[in-house]
């Protein structure tokens, strides 16, 4: 365990994102090489890799239940001294975890093919999409697990032996992928679905080592069976906090569903370059979504032990370091968004349409940075509805314009980018209002007097808000 309520604020962001950050970083190279070998296999391949990718949203949404609000209360109990508090959710949420886990499985195998003819109308599409899914179910619900003791971990300030097992997971999944897509070295291509293959395959591995080390070192909080009972108040803490982060997660699920299905009527190219400019973004967010992912853990661990004026100091440090690093991302974008993409497919119009997402898309990266921030806050003080109620109103102000637009004879691609950008800027002045509010309601007035040891330079920050 460690104490996150003593020492430098930007120091223990740092210690802790950084570790994340390089396990992010190789995982963007996963990215990269998944989305190179399956691009050679056609835009239809690269449009079933991105239809299908989607649904692990959905998943997000459903670990996400679990990541923030485990992490949220283990954090609170670590902070206010109380480790049998902190063994109780760790077991709850791993129960909920395994439940989940096979639920993902059954439905999963059941409803993908309907899921993909939903969102796309062309059948080779939906054959390459079915192809992938049926080898990357395990690993979405593997996810569960995973997630439960990773948030556990984080939750007690230790980071770095989850990013050492996942970047071991992902350094497999890239030496699997060109085997078993490609065929290399053992001459059977399997296509698409060897790419869902390999992450099965890896995510396996990375639920067998965190096992392992949870079990044989871990001691401030362990797994204990005799905790996996139904205990009501329990559970109800963690949906309560869990759930609207998971909706957020929901949400984005079906704003990526709504663009696949509103971008149908241009065809397989159209989809195949929305999902590879959407992947290389996702990638590119990796950095600075490393730093927004420490704050729950070292605000939870202050607001815990009530060390109020360094709850305000996390969110100061975040949003200046997370808004930073997409500050930079956007300006890679706007220069060298063709340079990055074009890699990955031979079809020049695939690659056309993704570089004029991107070139449009990056106008937004700032605001997210600052809404991933917010989002983080909303977790460290217990109550996530606000972050629901964000992306909430994302989702409505883009749905409606983009419907209206689709309709239009004049209909283009690229209206959706601009209408998503402004959406997003909306997200963002809507997610610092409720924060503003939160610190409001949550956090007493910052006292001078009473915070002596505090700096002149430091006091100015903590009342930023």
């Amino acid at each position: 365990m460690k104490d996150l309520t003593q020492g430098s604020i930007p120091k223990h962001l740092i210690s802790m994102a950084l570790p994340m950050m390089i396990g992010m970083l190789i995982q963007t190279l996963y990215f990269i090489v998944d989305l190179y070998f399956v691009g050679k296999l056609g835009s239809a391949a690269l449009a079933g890799l991105s239809l299908a990718g989607n649904a692990m949203f959905l998943i997000f949404a459903l670990t996400q239940v679990l990541n923030v609000s485990t992490a949220a209360l283990i954090s609170h109990a670590v902070g206010a001294k109380d480790q049998q508090d902190a063994n109780l959710t760790l077991n709850q949420s791993m129960m909920l975890a395994t439940i989940l886990g096979v639920i993902v499985c059954i439905i999963g195998y059941i409803g993908a093919e309907f899921y993909l003819q939903l969102i796309s109308q062309d059948p080779d599409t939906v054959m390459m999409g079915l192809a992938y899914l049926h080898w990357f179910i395990p690993c979405m619900a593997l996810q569960f697990i995973m997630v439960s003791i990773s948030s556990a971990l984080r939750g007690t300030g230790i980071v770095k032996p989850t990013m050492i097992i996942q970047t071991l997971s992902i350094l497999l999944n890239i030496i699997l992928s060109p085997i078993l897509i490609a065929g290399w070295g053992s001459g059977y291509a399997m296509g698409i679905a060897g790419a869902g293959f390999a992450s099965s395959i890896s995510v396996v591995f990375a639920v067998a080592l965190l096992c392992y080390y949870f079990i044989t070192t871990e001691r401030y909080v362990s797994v204990d069976f005799s905790l996996w009972h139904i205990d009501l108040p329990r559970i109800k803490k963690l949906l309560a906090i869990g759930l609207p982060a998971g909706g957020e997660f929901f949400l984005m699920f079906v704003y990526m569903g709504a663009i696949y299905w509103l971008i149908q009527p241009f065809g397989a190219d159209a989809q195949a370059a929305f999902g590879l400019g959407s992947r290389v973004m996702q990638a590119l967010f990796l950095p600075a979504m490393a730093i927004a992912f420490a704050a729950p853990a070292i605000a939870g661990q202050n607001f815990g032990a009530q060390n109020y004026h360094r709850v305000r100091e996390t969110f100061t440090w975040t949003a200046i370091m997370t808004c930073s690093l997409m500050a930079v991302i956007t300006l890679v974008c706007l220069t060298n968004a063709e340079l990055m993409l074009s890699g990955f497919s031979d079809d020049k119009e695939v690659i056309l349409i993704s570089v004029a997402f991107l070139k449009l898309i990056c106008w937004n990266f700032i605001p997210s940075g600052i809404v991933f921030t917010c989002s983080g806050m909303f977790q460290s003080l217990g109550n996530t509805m606000p972050a629901l109620l964000s992306t909430a109103t994302r989702l409505v102000t883009f749905i409606i314009p983009a419907l209206w637009l689709s309709k239009q004879s004049d209909f283009q691609i690229e209206q959706l980018w601009y209408v998503s950008v402004t959406t997003v800027c909306i997200q963002c002045l809507v997610s610092f209002s409720f924060l503003r509010r939160e610190f409001a309601k949550r956090l007493p007035p910052f006292n001078l007097a009473k915070d002596s040891d505090d700096t002149f330079e430091e006091s100015k920050i903590n009342n930023n808000l």
